[in-house]
């Protein structure tokens, strides 16, 4: 069921990954970030979100892999943005992000995987400020909530999962930490913090999520092995 996390902003977990799909509610209506995983659940995220009684009017994509591109008809034929480096990903990789939908996510509707446009450059329906960085996937991007107090990151700052920098792009030994600058400025206008897979961060627990991520980064860059032990440890 969704849990409020601040004014106007609820989070579902799904079972897969610890998945967050994230309700917020902005001037015009509901923008749904992220929502999924499996096509029961979506079809139960529906059901919390009618139980809002506001309509959905947009979604948001934070970045192109396929978990984070899922959609269901019951949200309504509404636009899904992302940034332009993600939307251009994610269009020139639907059929892979479909075909791994579909192995992962039982029951998902596979025809609305990955149909994302380019977010406009006034927000449109999307509250808050974007913060685009080249951490972990091309055009990734947190959304502040400054008004609120909350900072929604994507893949970033996990309490699940280890840093992941995309393996397939150089200078990520630069871009990860670099992100990680952006983010913890951003993350002085807010309390809550909720990361894509994992629980929600509150009060010190945001600051100690940038310190391990920080400290686990370091010892990788020294050529050690971390002592970490949430998921996607390396081998």
């Amino acid at each position: 069921m969704l849990n409020e996390v601040a004014d106007g902003v609820w989070v579902r977990q799904s079972e897969w990954v610890w998945s967050n799909s994230i309700v917020v509610r902005g001037e015009a209506g509901l923008v749904l970030v992220d929502p999924g995983i499996t096509g029961a659940e979506l079809d139960r995220l529906a059901d919390d979100v009618d139980r809002l009684g506001i309509p959905v009017v947009a979604g948001f994509s934070t970045h192109p892999h396929f978990d984070h591109l899922l959609w269901h008809p019951r949200f309504g034929d509404v636009p899904r943005y992302a940034t332009a480096p993600c939307a251009a990903v994610a269009t020139e990789a639907r059929e892979r992000a479909q075909a791994m939908a579909v192995e992962t996510a039982p029951d998902v509707p596979v025809d609305l995987v990955a149909l994302v446009t380019p977010l406009p450059a006034d927000g449109g329906p999307l509250p808050g400020e974007l913060i685009e960085h080249d951490a972990h996937a091309v055009g990734h991007a947190a959304v502040l909530l400054a008004d609120r107090g909350v900072l929604i990151v994507g893949d970033m700052l996990s309490d699940v999962l280890i840093p992941l920098p995309d393996p397939r792009r150089d200078g990520q030994e630069v871009a990860y930490p670099a992100a990680l600058d952006r983010l913890e400025e951003a993350a002085r206008q807010a309390d809550v913090l909720i990361p894509g897979h994992g629980s929600v961060a509150k009060g010190p627990e945001v600051a100690a999520r940038f310190a391990t991520d920080r400290a686990y980064l370091e010892v990788v860059r020294r050529g050690g092995e971390p002592d970490d032990e949430r998921w996607g440890k390396r081998r």
